[in-house]
């Protein structure tokens, strides 16, 4: 058989299912036990990865991910900032598809039936599983905002899944004028982060500071206190002082209506804002097809075993990343990726009998707040008997010398270079 180019492979997904990426595997896959991954994000993309390579052959893996590419919300803060571009942290399934064997599927989910353990693609499809990891990430709760929905967006972007939205945050702020005002409305507990809309206030104030220095930044919160606010707040006062305002819940800061075509923005205290741009975030939910399913509950989210990350609600199906109840740990894609591989081991000690070790995460989340300054926190955790537990943590200290923040900088860009390699390389 002549091997197929990327291009041809990735155009012919949806209809094809990469079947023939691979002849010797797809002769056997009559008798292997099968995976659907649905979801090809940070979580996603790592457990079908971790399922096929660490299996040998021996699972058949398929990933159901509409997109050719997968722009990653964590540093997409730092393309806003013009620090990086946006094909530097796009990254592709073709070695997950070449080098391990997963099947990518260029179709949606519309569709689980978790009692035939199938599921539906847009295009028809139907694909069998003996486990499923449903790995959606975030979707929106449009109604929790006045006037805004999924057009309005396209006026004031969420630039919450990455790609063309950010690149549309991005354009805007380069075309708004010096001495205009930023909105930034962040959404309330819980929320995926990163992109954390604290590290983005500072690095559009860093972008804005070299570019537009008469400008200001509002930040109209729901919440009175969010993560690592003595550090964020420290860095504006040092590095942006006079040019952010963040307006908590508590005096009136939380966003209740948009009007698109005045460019207003509406706060429960009763201010009407006139924005130049305005990144509205709005509360979250887990992806669509986790409801469709019936893995999430009346939170909006689903809830799962904290040793396996497997649902508390369907037999044979994960849920992990962002649309995942794992207590403690945050919506980060760090977070994604450790569960992934403790999801991926237990499905390899389910179907094939590997050695299974008690479930341990990680994660840890750094935000740049100026040029060679960077913070983080982080964590160690365990699964408790009801839910995910920390068992230590740490976090950057507000009078680190200078020497200390700039090795936090370097330490961030050696991680996501790492965490991308494992995820796609």
């Amino acid at each position: 058989m002549s091997r197929l180019t990327r291009r041809g492979l990735l155009g012919t997904t949806a209809v094809l299912g990469v079947g023939l990426v691979a002849a010797p595997h797809v002769l056997r896959a009559q008798t292997r036990p099968k995976v659907v991954v649905i979801g090809g994000g940070a979580g996603g993309a790592t457990v079908a990865k971790y399922v096929a390579r660490d299996s040998k052959g021996a699972i058949e893996v398929a990933l159901v991910e509409p997109k050719e590419t997968y722009t990653t919300c964590f540093y997409s803060n730092l393309y806003l900032a013009g620090w990086r571009s946006l094909e530097s942290i796009t990254h592709r399934y073709v070695n997950l598809v070449e080098k391990y064997g997963v099947i990518h599927y260029r179709d949606m989910a519309v569709d689980v039936d978790t009692g035939k353990k199938v599921v539906r693609l847009a295009s028809g499809r139907e694909l069998p599983y003996d486990k499923l990891v449903v790995a959606p990430g975030i979707d929106f709760r449009f109604d929790t905002i006045e006037g805004y929905d999924e057009a309005a967006s396209m006026d004031m972007p969420h630039a919450y899944q990455a790609g063309e939205q950010t690149a549309l945050l991005r354009t805007q702020l380069e075309a708004m004028e010096d001495g205009g005002t930023v909105v930034i409305a962040p959404p309330p507990n819980p929320y995926r982060c990163p992109p954390g809309p604290y590290e983005r206030t500072s690095l559009i104030a860093n972008y804005l500071k070299k570019t537009k220095p008469k400008s200001k930044i509002l930040v109209c919160d729901s919440k009175d206190k969010f993560s690592k606010q003595a550090l964020f707040q420290d860095a504006w006062q040092r590095y942006y002082d006079g040019m952010i305002e963040w307006i908590p819940g508590e005096l009136g800061g939380r966003v209740v209506k948009v009007d698109t075509k005045a460019m207003t923005v509406t706060l429960e205290g009763g201010d009407v804002i006139k924005a130049s741009v305005a990144n509205i975030i709005p509360a979250q939910k887990a992806g669509w097809i986790a409801h469709r399913a019936g893995l999430a509950n009346d939170s909006g989210w689903c809830p799962i075993d904290p040793d396996s990350m497997a649902s508390t609600v369907a037999q044979d199906v994960y849920v992990l990343g962002d649309a995942s109840i794992a207590s403690k740990m945050p919506k980060s894609g760090f977070a994604a990726n450790s569960q992934a591989k403790v999801v991926a081991m237990d499905i390899r000690h389910q179907l094939l009998g590997d050695k299974r070790f008690p479930a341990r995460y990680r994660n840890t989340c750094w935000s740049s707040v100026a040029d060679n300054d960077a913070v983080k926190v982080g964590a160690s955790y365990k699964a408790g008997e009801t839910q995910i537990e920390v068992v230590d943590k740490f976090i950057s200290q507000v009078d680190e010398p200078p020497e200390v923040r700039a090795q936090t900088r370097a330490e961030a860009d050696a991680w996501y270079d790492s965490i991308t390699q494992d995820m796609f390389a």
